[in-house]
């Protein structure tokens, strides 16, 4: 078994001249030995590359992703975020601005994809499109995801392009309201998941897209659950706890919990500011797991995304898999929750072609 020290151990950034905008790195090193089972990260914006302002301060572009290649994260969700010039952090959370006009929510996602894949290129991180491409070799595999459907439009067909641009997960809906579903945050306009949105669910079944129920109502998560013939999945969320807590109606019941897990689907375990420490994090977690069982929980970080995270580097995963051991989860219990179930529902999902 791995120690600590060598599973905490940092990777080498060689320099090198800027690129494209970036702090450009020639190469990031990974430690020779890995956790030794696959991990996975369901929902993340390393870098923020979504918004340059989004929070009010610069990043360290290459820092989140040597933090993953430090502890040999082998995968993750990288999310593009559809409405990210309609919002922006306030002191208790995310606040909205203004709506998109026509087009601009597609150029939008465009100009976001670019900037990923630019990422991509500048820091050698390679892109995964196939379940087979999630391995246990030390080689991060970075899926890209997009958080919230605005920038479809109103256009199913819409889908077909967004497969072709690697795209392999979408969240329906954010925090701007859109046509395809309520949200947990916004008043009701669709009583559930929309006309438009049970179409764009169907072609995502068809696809091969993985469907993310993240920040929607109960009624449109059970809507979706009815209608897909895939496995859903809420990348990060939280079971409620007392209603002043900060996010708080981004915190599900366990019903709502329920829901996902009867899809065969997974709900990913979030580090937010709702939590009031790491350790009430690790204690939220195994409530999640109480009552949706342990092979519908992963990990959701929402690195680099997050509201006040209590667990804010890839380099805190090891900490908190001794945690979940040491409140008695067993050793292939963790490897489900850090990594494994998520391998399984990419399996189930996403197509090989």
């Amino acid at each position: 078994m791995l120690t600590r020290k060598q599973f905490l151990k940092t990777v080498s950034i060689a320099s090198g001249t800027a690129l494209l905008g970036f702090k450009a790195i020639d190469q990031l090193q990974a430690p020779s030995s890995g956790p030794g089972f696959l991990t996975f990260d369901l929902h993340c914006h390393p870098g923020r590359l979504f918004s340059e302002d989004f929070g009010g301060e610069p990043m360290d572009r290459g820092k989140t992703l040597s933090d993953m290649k430090a502890v040999q994260l082998s995968g993750a969700f990288f999310t593009l975020v559809a409405d990210s010039k309609l919002i922006k952090l306030g002191p208790t959370g995310v606040e909205i601005t203004g709506k998109y006009k026509p087009s601009e929510g597609w150029e939008e996602y465009k100009r976001q994809l670019k900037g990923m894949k630019d990422f991509f290129r500048a820091f050698s991180v390679r892109q995964a499109y196939r379940a087979t491409d999630l391995k246990q070799s030390g080689s991060l595999a970075a899926y890209m995801a997009v958080e919230g459907g605005d920038f479809l439009e109103g256009s199913v067909e819409k889908l077909d392009e967004v497969y072709t641009d690697g795209i392999r997960a979408i969240q329906l809906v954010h925090y701007v309201p859109n046509d395809l579903g309520d949200l947990q945050t916004s008043a009701i306009m669709h009583n559930g998941l929309s006309p438009f949105g049970k179409e764009v669910v169907r072609k995502m079944n068809k696809l091969g897209l993985l469907i993310d129920m993240a920040h929607a109502s109960f009624q449109t998560t059970k809507d979706a659950a009815n209608l897909s013939d895939s496995p859903i999945m809420l990348s990060h969320s939280i079971l409620e706890m007392e209603p002043d807590r900060p996010i708080a109606k981004r915190a599900i019941s366990k019903e709502h919990a329920k829901v996902i897990a009867g899809t065969g689907g997974l709900i990913g375990l979030w580090p937010s500011g709702f939590n009031k420490s790491f350790d009430e994090f690790v204690d939220n977690s195994l409530r999640l797991i109480d009552v949706v069982g342990i092979n519908h929980v992963g990990m959701g970080t929402d690195m680099d995304g997050n509201f006040k995270p209590v667990l804010n580097s890839y380099t805190q995963y090891p900490t908190f898999a001794d945690a979940l051991k040491n409140k008695g989860l067993s050793p292939k219990e963790v490897e489900k929750i850090m990594g494994t179930n998520a391998a399984t529902l990419l399996k189930k999902v996403i197509k090989d072609k």
